[in-house]
């Protein structure tokens, strides 16, 4: 695959911009949106800003209504936008909404990705972690949001992993993209390798529920432990790899897409990603999208689909079906922790989502491949360290 050149800053994108970007919602407004756009879009005005939606999160969607003045109007910026920051009163978001800011920056160069439009990006580059990205309304967009039960059939799993495949393809083997500091890489910084310990809190949420008790398997009660072990063998084994990677999603669910009418699937919410190997996005997405049944006979069929595309684009080196098979039989841990970790009120529903990728590793024997053996890389006080419970939740886990 042509290797390309990447237009990666160091620094920001735009350094003639004065201050730090806001860090309250009443600061967005008319006037400091006009300042911020106008580095790119000279002679560009915000006459008016007009709220739609405020959802916050991990980050905050701002929908907003824009009236623009003749030179906007001309630049083809659009009159409804989502701008995407950390607004969300006080839940500190860590570096993502610099790290979202920065890939779109970067994918700009891609016109045939399966992404959103994106009219502007921004970030402040001083350590603190803050970005935005001014996009286009995907609320008012023809086609659907993705939910996390939603049912997409065998076919559209097969669809969504092309998708996945022309998205690694674009940056796959490059040597540049590795050597941007920006840039996590999978399982080797603190957000990945200490998830399940940093959200224990929330887990122990959803361990005490029980529709959770129901379908988890009695380990997770007996030898939580064993939950770290394995997540931590899961870490150490893709940090080890040395097939060729590319740019990964980091959260590739159906949540994280959105459906256009013709039958693309366009993927969003990028605060994980990362440098890696394609496998974690490809285990997370299929293992999330498929019922247990569809898995069970169709997971290496669709493997293949995944890889037959993949090599269509010009990817050398792309693992065999046996190779990449062994990679997916240990990557559910990643999505077991995650999903126990989420809160349904944050917009997607986590039961569903715990109850596949739990199957997947007891039909796979996850836990005993990646721990059987292996004596555990340290012993973690579970909850000690944690990010703490939202007040909201702390009732839940009293109960």
């Amino acid at each position: 695959m042509t290797e390309r050149s990447l237009d990666l800053p160091a620094g920001r994108p735009y350094p003639q911009r004065n201050g730090r970007l806001p860090r309250q919602l009443q600061e967005v407004t008319a006037q400091w949106l006009t300042q911020l756009l106008q580095p790119r879009y000279p002679g560009v005005e915000v006459l008016a800003l007009e709220p739609v939606q405020v959802r916050n999160g991990h980050t905050t969607k701002f929908r907003a209504r824009l009236t623009l003045n003749d030179a906007g109007q001309r630049a083809g910026i659009a009159p409804h936008l989502c701008l995407k920051s950390n607004w969300s009163e006080g839940f500190e978001s860590g570096d993502i909404c610099e790290l979202e800011a920065r890939f779109y920056h970067l994918a700009s160069s891609w016109p045939q990705a399966p992404l959103p439009k994106t009219y502007f990006t921004d970030w402040d580059a001083d350590g603190g972690g803050r970005g935005i990205v001014v996009m286009e309304d995907l609320g008012l967009a023809a086609g659907q949001f993705g939910h996390s039960t939603d049912h997409l059939g065998v076919d559209g799993v097969a669809a969504g992993l092309e998708s996945l495949a022309t998205l690694h393809g674009a940056t796959w083997g490059s040597a540049q993209l590795q050597q941007q500091a920006w840039l996590p890489v999978s399982m080797a910084n603190p957000v990945d390798c200490d998830g399940l310990l940093r959200m224990y809190n929330y887990i122990q949420v959803n361990l005490s529920k029980p529709e959770y008790q129901r379908v988890l398997p009695s380990w997770m009660y007996d030898s939580p432990q064993l939950f770290s072990h394995a997540f931590d063998e899961m870490a150490a084994f893709e940090r080890e790899q040395t097939s060729p990677g590319c740019l990964i999603h980091g959260d590739a669910h159906q949540g994280n897409s959105f459906l256009r009418p013709d039958g693309q699937r366009v993927w969003l919410d990028w605060q994980l990603a990362r440098w890696g190997r394609p496998w974690r996005d490809v285990t997370y997405f299929m293992l999330g999208a498929l019922t247990v049944a569809e898995r069970q006979a169709d997971a290496q069929r669709l493997l293949r689909v995944y890889r037959e595309k993949l090599i269509s684009l010009g990817a050398q080196g792309v693992l065999g079906q046996d190779a990449a098979w062994e990679q997916l039989c240990r990557l559910p841990v990643w999505g077991m922790q995650t999903w126990m970790s989420n809160m349904d009120d944050w917009g997607q529903t986590g039961l569903p989502m715990v109850e596949r990728f739990f199957a997947a590793a007891e039909d796979w024997d996850t836990i005993n491949l990646l721990t059987e053996g292996r004596t555990p890389r340290r012993t973690p006080i579970l909850g000690k360290d944690a990010r703490p419970l939202a007040p909201a939740y702390q009732p839940q886990l009293d109960a």
